[in-house]
């Protein structure tokens, strides 16, 4: 799960020297504008202008740097609307008793006009006070977004690196295993070595080309079993005791690649051993709606033996780290050992 602590811990420190002169600039050209009324502006009108932001600066800081981050950011909201109306009481009234006669002490020389009433004055700190803060929010909220799609995005590339590595290590594992079965009938001189080579270059195309996409059809995943059964078929010789039931609502149903082969291989590979006439492999597909379900069993030398599950290497290591990665919480995935029959279940729930 993404941790969102650390962005929210940067959101009361960013660009606070841009946004403060950007949000001061902006109102002092606004009030300028007011107590000039519309006309060029003298020096009396600046002097008056910056004393009133100087007056009205001070409750605003104190709301969105202390305030806002203790208590808003906190979830304590009724306190923040305690000192959010205190704080504007306050410095409004304390506007109302010292602005003028400290502008009137600080500058002699000019006669200062109020321009508003005391009524007028809370009305005014309560509008830069509100506005300042919805401000502060919506800053605060883009660069969250802004964090938070980083993250995303980083948190993307790294699950697609992730699963490229273990792709990449399944393609040799495959490779490795079907070359075995070229170099045993070649060992053999084997007639059929020419029609083992071409089926293994089509299965390889698939695995190598085909199968690099996000996701894939049941169709296509299921003409490269149906393939790959044929081909260790002249492995060995006389091993028909394979039953493969498929029962599929929709062929175009996607899931991610080579997610069933290795299973298949490592039936194969573990369960087709000594005799013949007692070894099997039942496999059984089904797909209705968003769910999945895949169920392969062979027969196990021993009881309770986790040699099968142990040796499998590669192929079903690789198997529940990319189901994690791909239907993390969609997915079951169960491997048993028992009655003499090693059974691996799968189901995923492709529903986004």
């Amino acid at each position: 799960m993404l941790n969102l602590n650390p962005y929210l811990k940067k959101l009361n420190n960013h660009s606070p020297l841009l946004f403060n002169l950007a949000l001061w600039f902006c109102s002092f050209v606004i009030l300028l504008f007011i107590f000039s009324k519309g006309q060029k502006p003298i020096k009396i009108d600046y002097i008056y202008t910056i004393s009133f932001l100087v007056s009205v600066a001070i409750p605003v800081l104190i709301n969105l740097y202390v305030l806002l981050p203790r208590l808003l950011k906190k979830e304590k909201y009724l306190l923040f609307g305690i000192a959010f109306i205190a704080n504007l009481i306050v410095f409004t009234q304390l506007h109302n008793w010292l602005f003028e006669p400290l502008l009137d002490k600080l500058f002699p020389n000019y006669f200062f006009m109020s321009y508003f009433s005391n009524t007028r004055h809370i009305i005014i700190f309560s509008i830069f006070l509100i506005s300042t803060t919805l401000l502060k929010l919506s800053e605060d909220w883009f660069y969250f977004n802004q964090n938070e799609n980083r993250a995303l995005k980083s948190q993307n590339e790294l699950i697609q690196i992730q699963l490229s590595s273990l792709r990449s290590q399944i393609n040799p594992h495959f490779l490795f295993n079907s070359l075995n079965v070229i170099y045993a009938l070649a060992i053999q001189k084997k007639d059929n070595i020419k029609d083992a080579v071409v089926q293994l270059s089509d299965i390889l195309r698939y695995v190598i080309y085909d199968s690099n996409t996000e996701r894939v059809t049941l169709k296509d995943e299921m003409i490269l079993l149906k393939n790959y059964i044929e081909f260790q078929k002249f492995r060995v010789q006389g091993f028909n005791n394979i039953n493969l039931k498929t029962e599929i609502e929709n062929e175009s149903f996607e899931i991610y690649p080579m997610l069933l082969l290795p299973l298949i291989e490592n039936s194969f590979k573990h369960g087709v051993k000594g005799d013949l006439e007692e070894t099997f492999i039942n496999i059984t597909m089904s797909q209705k709606g968003d769910n999945f379900s895949f169920k392969i069993e062979n027969n196990s030398l021993e009881e309770n033996d986790n040699n099968t599950l142990e040796a499998s290497g590669v192929g079903l290591e690789n198997i529940k780290k990319n189901l994690d990665i791909v239907y993390p919480n969609n997915h079951t995935f169960i491997t048993d050992n028992r009655d003499n029959i090693f059974t691996v279940k799968l189901t995923i729930n492709a529903q986004q």
